[in-house]
């Protein structure tokens, strides 16, 4: 069980990292870009759009 449980502290770490925030909005992109996709209307937009986003958020956030 020891190893189980190191293995999903990894996961835990290498997927949420130091910010849930951004973890979570990475996986709500993935799913609109996946809606988008499959509904064939233009998804390429909607990473980039996320990850700027995102970005400048993180960013407001340490500077206060």
């Amino acid at each position: 069980m020891t190893r189980v449980r190191a293995f999903l502290r990894f996961l835990y770490d290498f997927v949420i990292g130091d910010d849930a925030t951004i973890a979570a909005v990475v996986v709500v992109a993935l799913g609109a870009t996946a809606l988008f996709a499959g509904a064939k209307v233009a998804a390429w937009w909607v990473m980039p759009f996320a990850v700027v986003a995102i970005l400048a958020v993180s960013v407001l956030r340490a500077a206060r």
